[in-house]
């Protein structure tokens, strides 16, 4: 009996299972709502494009202008900082030896300035006096020699030859005079003014030697040229720089006001009006929008870096660089973000 029923039983209800499986196959499946609705145009005809946060300086690389060890690094990021602030140091030590030697150098040369100065020193011109009245002593007492021999000689009671000789010796003190005349008016004139003006020019020289050193030395502190933030810091003590660096050490910013770098396709260019108004939404947040300013243009068409991915997009695409303020509550935008824009085309 079980057995007679048993497969009707089973195909009845196979049958009903198919027919329950077909029926719920054919009804349609509910449509999937999007977890984040796509911004949408806020203006009738609208130029779009994709905008980056940056700070109102740009954001700035610093770099080293020498290479070297970095011994400290002085800041952190988000830490405000003013200009001439130091943001990190290099190894000093060897230009610190260095202007020693520059100083040592510097002393040496207003020394010798100052004894070229101070010539001829009061203890030399005794000495030359005394040569002078020496000379003239013997030249006194040469010539008398020589008038008495020439009396003589007048009389035939003096040789020739010894009138000779006598002649010369008086001729002789009288050059012995004049030399030890000359040498002291050298000496009393003191050092030569080209002697001085080489001292003078070696002064010169080793100061100047020695503020480039300093300057150098300065140079390896490196500090900001502008007040705004720090946005990254990528040094750390003991790292060794080159000059140029591969990458931004430290990245500043001064973010009081918030800039937005848009860029637009080379295509809509001709459709693009300076001025019009303009908003941006931000990823992830399409339902709040930003009012944005005009700033400038940058008017140089630059190969486009930031590519969204699109597989429709073409990686030989030109742009058109457009920098709008942007007002946004603090903290609600970080520089680097990215952010969709709208402009307004409908005065084309």
């Amino acid at each position: 009996m079980l057995r007679k029923w048993l497969m009707p039983l089973l195909a009845v209800g196979l049958f009903t299972f198919a027919v329950l499986h077909v029926v719920k196959a054919q009804q349609a499946p509910p449509p999937a709502s999007a977890p984040i609705q796509p911004p949408r145009a806020p203006f009738g005809r609208t130029v779009a494009g994709v905008g980056l946060v940056e700070a109102r300086t740009e954001n700035i690389s610093v770099g080293s202008g020498l290479p070297g060890v970095v011994t400290k690094v002085l800041v952190v990021p988000h830490q405000a900082v003013k200009a001439g602030d130091p943001l990190f140091q290099i190894d000093d030590r060897p230009l610190r030896a260095e202007v020693k030697v520059r100083e040592a150098a510097v002393i040496a040369a207003e020394a010798q300035v100052a004894r070229l100065q101070q010539m001829p020193r009061p203890e030399e011109l005794p000495p030359s006096v005394a040569r002078v009245k020496e000379g003239q002593a013997n030249l006194a007492d040469m010539e008398d020699l020589y008038r008495r021999a020439q009396a003589l000689a007048g009389k035939g009671a003096f040789a020739d030859e010894e009138l000779s000789r006598r002649r010369q010796a008086a001729g002789m003190a009288r050059q012995q005079l004049a030399r030890a005349q000359a040498e002291y008016d050298l000496l009393k004139a003191g050092a030569w003014g080209a002697d001085k003006a080489v001292a003078e020019a070696a002064l010169a020289q080793a100061k100047a030697q020695h503020e480039q050193t300093l300057s150098e030395l300065d140079r390896l502190t490196v500090r900001a040229l502008v007040d705004g933030e720090v946005l990254q810091v990528n040094v750390r003590p003991g790292e060794f720089v080159g000059a140029p660096p591969g990458q931004a050490l430290v990245v500043l910013g001064n973010l009081n006001q918030l800039h937005l770098r848009v860029d637009i396709d080379e295509h809509d260019i001709p459709r693009f009006r300076p001025g019009t108004a303009a908003r941006a939404t931000l990823r992830g947040e399409p339902g709040r929008d930003y009012p944005l300013t005009f700033v400038r243009v940058e008017p140089y068409v630059v190969p486009k870096k930031s590519l969204t991915g699109d597989n429709t997009e073409r990686v030989d695409t030109r742009v058109l660089r457009v920098i709008y303020a942007i007002e946004a509550p603090a903290g609600s935008l970080y520089v680097g973000q990215q952010m969709d824009v709208f402009i307004d085309a409908a005065g084309e």
